[in-house]
């Protein structure tokens, strides 16, 4: 039965370390909570040792290797927002049932299902149990809790709200998840439709007309024009098509790196939110995630100068970004929200119209919420009319490139059997 070397945490959070054997690491660390040990590493030796026997510096017999398990799931299986959404709501769960901060952190830990957030959740419980805060703790990993979430945890400890706060949290972040999902996916399908397009636009210019171009060229027949540009693209995309691999290779590298620049990016951004159809449905995205965002963490606690501060990161469009900033600094200065968003010209007149009127009646708060849930809306009717268009509208292009091909390949065959005949 293989040893496994731990390092971990007794019940009254010491360090504690050993060896134990076990079938595997898996089994090892239930053996060892079992017994009362919180593991923070284990690591798999060669040899024999007593279960539990303290592995201090000379005990180890000489020849015991060690060979370490490589963790790979943070490359592989990273932790996602989904991943975060699910504990979030069972950390709140837990809190409601009335257990402790730190035993339902070691139990939230026990049930997630990921290595490297396992061991992400332990770390945060050592700290809390030792006094750090909550909110504190989840700083030290802004890869996995985003500055909103932590914002939003320090609020509702407090308030003395933790559990309604993450409640909260978790509706939103799930909807986030969903949002994000419906997006994506209404993407998707016009994406696979496009490369099926040009791997068969490409098959066809690359192996099926040069072999109807040598027969028309032994024949020496008078080609239409139309036959003569699909040739003539033929033949480039044969012959050159290095160079269009650099020049697409080229183009998308000069591309990021324009968009990387402020200027290039503000450029794209702006011109983003002006495509029709396609703008304003970016334009209902960002406006949700901002009132949705703005809204929730009011809820929770936040003050308003704050929130705006991590709405602003929020929203991705520079433009937009722009707005919420001075905004951000009207309300600084004592003024209401609506103007600088009613004079940017860029969120909808309902929208501003809308926090104008929570403003007034101090319900902000609501108010956002509702901007949120209508612009939601919105967004999914948009999403499937969206879908339900692109997918005749890429089959139309796709034939119509198809034809331009076959008729390119049988007028000529037309109009040698019409010789032929006269």
């Amino acid at each position: 039965m293989p040893v496994y070397e731990y390092k971990g945490l007794d019940d009254a959070g010491k360090a504690a370390s050993g060896m134990v054997d076990a079938d595997t690491a898996r089994a090892a660390r239930v053996k060892l909570r079992k017994q009362g040990v919180f593991t923070t590493s284990i690591i798999e030796g060669k040899g024999g040792a007593i279960e539990g026997s303290p592995a201090r510096n000379g005990d180890r017999p000489k020849g015991q290797g060690l060979s370490v398990e490589v963790d790979l799931s943070k490359y592989l299986n990273p932790i996602g927002i989904t991943d975060v959404a699910i504990a979030t709501r069972q950390l709140s769960a837990l809190l409601g049932a009335g257990i402790p901060i730190v035993e339902s952190m070691e139990a939230l830990s026990e049930q997630v299902e990921k290595e490297q957030f396992r061991l992400i959740l332990r770390e945060i419980r050592q700290k809390v149990n030792e006094g750090t805060a909550l909110a504190d703790a989840l700083e030290d990993y802004p890869k996995v809790f985003s500055t909103l979430y932590v914002n939003m945890v320090r609020a509702g400890e407090r308030a003395g709200a933790l559990e309604h706060v993450l409640e909260r949290l978790a509706d939103y972040t799930e909807g986030s998840v969903e949002l994000r999902g419906k997006v994506a996916s209404a993407l998707t399908y016009p994406a696979i439709m496009l490369l099926v397009a040009l791997g068969v636009i490409g098959f066809m210019m690359a192996y099926v007309v040069p072999k109807i171009t040598k027969l028309f060229q032994d024949m020496g027949a008078d080609l239409p024009l139309i036959t003569k540009l699909v040739i003539a693209a033929s033949d480039i995309l044969q012959n050159y098509w290095w160079l269009l691999a650099v020049l697409t290779v080229g183009g998308a590298i000069g591309l990021r790196y324009w968009y990387g620049t402020e200027a290039g990016r503000q450029k794209a951004d702006d011109l983003i939110l002006r495509i029709p159809s396609l703008g304003r449905m970016f334009l209902m995205v960002s406006v949700a995630r901002f009132a949705s965002t703005l809204s929730t963490l009011m809820m929770s606690g936040v003050p308003l100068l704050t929130a705006m501060g991590i709405v602003r990161n929020v929203v991705t469009n520079v433009v937009l970004q722009d707005i919420i900033a001075t905004a951000q600094e009207a309300v600084r200065e004592g003024q209401p929200m609506n103007r600088p968003l009613r004079k940017s010209g860029r969120f909808p007149p309902m929208v501003v119209h809308m926090i104008s009127v929570g403003e007034k009646t101090g319900e902000l708060s609501p108010m956002l919420n509702r901007v949120a849930t209508t612009y939601e809306a919105q967004v999914n009717r948009r999403l499937a009319t969206l879908t339900a268009l692109l997918e005749p509208l890429m089959i139309l292009v796709m034939g119509g490139i198809v034809f331009v091909i076959a008729l390119a390949v049988l007028l000529p065959m037309l109009q040698m059997n019409t010789l032929a005949g006269g």
